[in-house]
């Protein structure tokens, strides 16, 4: 059975491994950042505008059906 290692002497491989792996990352450009943050910014007021508009519409049917029996 192997002694488990104490967690201050995994520590720094760790932030070496850490290091290594942040090297291999693809960093996106400043205009790849700037267009996919518009494109989440328009999506996020778009359907937020798209269920608020769907619950109103629901929340009538509902009120509707409801006066209908009482």
């Amino acid at each position: 059975m192997s002694k488990k290692v104490k967690w201050y002497k995994r520590f720094f491989p760790f932030l070496k491994e850490v290091r290594a792996e942040i090297k291999k990352v693809t960093w996106p450009s400043k205009n790849e950042v700037y267009s996919t943050t518009l494109v989440v910014i328009i999506a996020t007021f778009f359907f937020g505008f798209y269920l608020y508009f769907m619950d109103i519409i629901f929340s009538w049917v509902i009120t509707r059906i409801r006066s209908l029996f009482g």
